[in-house]
């Protein structure tokens, strides 16, 4: 199977420049091509994957992928899908946050230190060293005000106003598709949907430096909704991040374990690597078995692995299932910490307590002593995972998680994390 009848099925294609011309470049040879992420951030969201994923699915294919980092276009800022303008970044953040994303990349397209099976590149490499009479004399001489206003990333900013930094982003782009298309025999740009103008510039500049004979290519990416409309990519707290201290494996799990059973079946042909008959195999069961949710669990665990490693899904498992079971006696207090950081919280000191006095008068997590008693008779309280229905049971370190976290649970999904200070 040809690269682009997969990238079809899995519904990874919006916009082809000659979707001919590509096909049959593909079957003739392995080719190099590119996608760029400019620094704006310290890491990556699992927003930012997906034209990423696309360059995966070439490089497993035989095919060499050339990942940019945009240091150099960073410090402008892309106007794509942006109503207003961006705030510049200094540049010593933008090198910082250029080393973190590298490190992501190099992790996702498995390269070793000698960056073995990618090319990563910095645009500011070669942005850097060009003067402006030198960019204005042989890049914007080839560029019309009159395209450049009609291309939609800037016609939907004139009402609002663009800058002359971000209206030049479209050129600056343009010349890293004809710089790596010399320099490193780039031939394919792969883009969101929101950078077809900038590609289809960046091809207009090759045929014009390079002759209307050269084999260069732009595809693009659908934006991908989910089932209520919405734009994929963000949960209820904000973007779900590649970076396990802005995320953990466990959240990331979670993540991608509760998706609408109207969705989990399109991601799973987009983001695993999983073949045609077994995503096949888990639409059917999501049809016919919907509550044993297989689907939305091979989702999770082929994405956390892919992202965080085999030794992370590991730990997301054990933490899901001891939530699932209320058995959490064997988490550390490290995956407590992670795990339960977004639940009610308050402080105790250290020592001995009694539990209602505990409930009541230190951590506030029980109105009354009479509804703490109450709670605590009908079995309602755990401690550590372990239900207490004597109301004198004395809260000790024993009761603890490595003496820094005591976990209460309250009825049958209200937790509390209380820290031990």
């Amino acid at each position: 199977m040809n690269i682009l009848d997969e990238l079809e099925w899995r519904g990874a294609i919006n916009q082809q420049t000659d979707e001919e011309g590509l096909r049959k470049l593909t079957t003739e040879k392995e080719i190099a091509l590119y996608c760029g992420i400019d620094p704006s951030g310290d890491s990556m969201h699992v927003g930012h994957l997906i034209p990423f994923m696309i360059l995966k699915r070439f490089q497993l294919a035989g095919h060499k992928p050339v990942i940019l980092i945009g240091g150099g276009t960073g410090s402008i800022g892309d106007p794509s899908g942006r109503n207003s303008e961006r705030v510049l970044q200094t540049m010593d953040k933008i090198e910082q946050n250029a080393e973190k994303l590298s490190a992501q990349m190099r992790q996702l397209f498995k390269a070793g230190s000698d960056q073995s099976g990618i090319k990563l590149v910095n645009n500011y490499d070669w942005l850097s060293g060009l003067s402006f009479l030198d960019f204005l004399r042989d890049f914007g001489k080839e560029f019309n005000i009159n395209t450049m206003l009609a291309k939609e990333v800037v016609s939907s900013r004139l009402d609002t106003g663009i800058s002359f930094t971000e209206f030049s982003y479209q050129i600056i782009q343009s010349v890293d598709f004809l710089h790596l298309f010399q320099n490193e025999d780039v031939q394919l740009q792969i883009g969101g949907s929101d950078q077809w103008g900038n590609i289809t510039a960046g091809l207009d500049l090759i045929r014009k430096k390079e002759g209307s004979e050269s084999k260069a290519f732009g595809l693009t990416i659908p934006l991908l909704l989910k089932a209520d409309g919405t734009k994929f990519g963000k949960s209820a707290d904000g973007a779900i991040w590649l970076d396990p201290e802005k995320t953990t494996p466990y959240e990331f799990y979670q993540f991608w374990f509760n998706q609408d059973d109207r969705d989990v079946v399109k991601y799973l042909k987009y983001f695993t690597f999983l073949t045609k008959e077994e995503v096949e195999e888990l639409a059917k069961q999501v049809e016919t078995e919907p509550h044993k949710r297989a689907a939305q669990k091979t989702l999770a665990e082929e994405m956390t692995r892919f992202v965080h490693g085999q030794d992370a899904l590991d730990e997301a498992l054990k933490i899901t299932q001891a939530l699932f079971s209320g058995d959490i006696q064997e988490l550390t207090a490290a995956q407590i910490a992670s795990t339960f950081k977004d639940v009610p919280s308050s402080e105790a000191p250290a020592g001995e307590h009694n539990l209602v006095e505990f409930l009541v008068d230190i951590t506030k997590i029980e109105p009354s002593r009479r509804q703490a008693r109450e709670d605590i008779t009908n079995g309602a309280i755990r401690i550590k995972g372990v239900q207490v229905k004597d109301v004198d049971h004395v809260v000790t370190e024993d009761d603890s998680f490595e003496g820094r976290y005591v976990i209460v649970r309250k009825g049958k999904k209200k937790y509390f994390l209380i820290h031990l200070v």
